[in-house]
């Protein structure tokens, strides 16, 4: 990993860039994949899945018989695991759930709001260097909590046409109702307009690699709705001398391991604890089996120092990280000042993982700084907000004049006339 120390202020935006290519670099390609999709549908999935994946497939879609093999395939101690991580997962989505909001605004005017599911949502899974059957758990719990109808999940196929065994028995579990073998940008175009085979969908969730990231950006364009830019994973630790070196090295290591293109950074006010750092992730690198993919993130990778805590946690807000690990001495500081992160994982004993598969909390978060203005998905990614209103006659009455005033102001009669009509109706009684 790179070391740099008190960096000047001005030179922050060049220290923390991340290692991914630009839209422009990827655009091109999403956009000829996106217009033959719309065009000839399932074929020209088939197309890409045979050129992208190299694997030829005369039917997409999983089938019953499918799921049922996986079943038998996932262990039972694997199976406990899922449980135990879908029931904590349950708890905290389910904790969001809100009621109506009702409010009477003047006398005689009644206004509230109720939320209503997106009827049909599309789960995009990376199956490819990892089978993140997890992401299942965070995606269809919540869908199925808030009442989606349909929740259509595309994982990418391997070499054999087959899914990860964990992904099948995963996505049957938590309620997914069609699951389909395409990856990458094919399965976000089928997903954006739809196929003879998969159905179109209204918003579309789930990581993925930057052409993923791109694809899910370009399906806004075409009246398709995405959870977040999700791109290649990162994680932040800030941290001083009362760490522990090997926890935190563990912890850069777990996210570097996602992919080539996975960013940490390790922020210390303690120059001795990122020698002790640098060491550590030496050592544990070597037993890893991705070691060879970690290598490669760790070159993208920074140990920062900083003199104090004010600065520390000002670098950390400009860089805005999808997760954020807190191990200092003086945490609450960090706790009540950070602004940009996607989600914060507090104390020694508190490993990113835990927030990746079993603690509650959802791990399908805003990269790329876009912790800046995103959230997480949460139970709301998957629900609408609708607002009501029913005016009386008193309810008219008493806004009525306001209406036609402020409608005559901005030139629009019939906006007045809509309430005029009304009020001279009431005075004709």
């Amino acid at each position: 990993m790179k070391k740099i120390i008190n960096p000047e202020k001005r030179d922050w935006e060049e220290i923390l860039r991340r290692p991914t290519q630009t839209l422009d670099d990827i655009e091109a390609t999403v956009t000829e994949v996106f217009s033959e999709i719309r065009k000839k549908g399932d074929t020209a999935v088939a197309k890409y899945t045979a050129l992208f994946d190299g694997v030829n497939l005369e039917n997409v879609k999983v089938s019953s018989e499918e799921i049922k093999e996986a079943e038998l395939l996932v262990s039972s101690e694997l199976k406990e695991a899922i449980a135990l991580a879908k029931a904590n997962i349950e708890k905290f989505h389910r904790a969001q759930v809100s009621q109506r909001i009702n409010v009477t605004t003047t006398p005689g005017v009644e206004c509230w709001q109720e939320k209503r599911p997106i009827e049909k949502v599309g789960l995009y899974i990376p199956g490819g260097t990892a089978p993140l059957f997890s992401t299942i758990l965070m995606l269809a719990t919540p869908a199925n909590i808030a009442g989606c109808r349909e929740i259509v999940l595309c994982t990418p196929p391997n070499k054999e046409g087959k899914v990860h065994p964990a992904i099948l028995y995963t996505a049957a579990l938590s309620g997914v109702t069609q699951i389909f073998k395409i990856g990458g940008i094919q399965a976000i175009g089928a997903l954006t307009f739809g196929t003879e085979t998969v159905p179109k969908v209204y918003k579309i969730f789930g990581p993925g690699n930057q052409f993923v990231t791109v694809a899910k950006q370009l399906a806004t364009r075409h009246n398709v709705a995405i959870d977040m830019p999700a791109g290649p994973s990162e994680l932040l630790v800030v941290a001083d001398d009362t760490a522990n070196a090997s926890f935190v090295a563990s912890d850069l290591l777990s996210q570097a391991e996602h992919g080539a293109d996975s960013q940490v950074i390790l922020v210390s006010t303690s120059n001795t604890f990122l020698d002790s750092v640098e060491i550590e992730i030496e050592t544990q690198i070597k037993n890893l089996p991705r070691k060879d993919v970690a290598k490669r993130s760790i070159e993208n990778s920074r140990l920062i120092f900083v003199e104090d805590d004010t600065t520390a946690l000002e670098l950390i807000n400009e860089y805005g990280p999808e997760h954020l690990i807190i191990c200092t001495r003086n945490e609450e500081f960090y706790v009540d000042g950070i602004i940009n992160a996607g989600s914060v994982f507090i104390g020694n004993y508190t490993p990113e993982s835990a927030g990746d598969y079993a603690s509650g909390t959802n791990h399908t978060l805003p990269t790329n700084g876009y912790a800046k203005q995103y959230s997480g998905v949460n139970l709301d990614s998957f629900l609408k907000s609708m607002t009501f209103q029913k005016i009386n006659e008193e309810g008219i009455k008493a806004i009525g004049p306001a209406i036609e005033l402020m409608a005559e102001a901005e030139g629009l009669q019939a906006h007045k006339n809509a309430v005029s009509l009304r009020l001279n109706e009431l005075n004709k009684n």
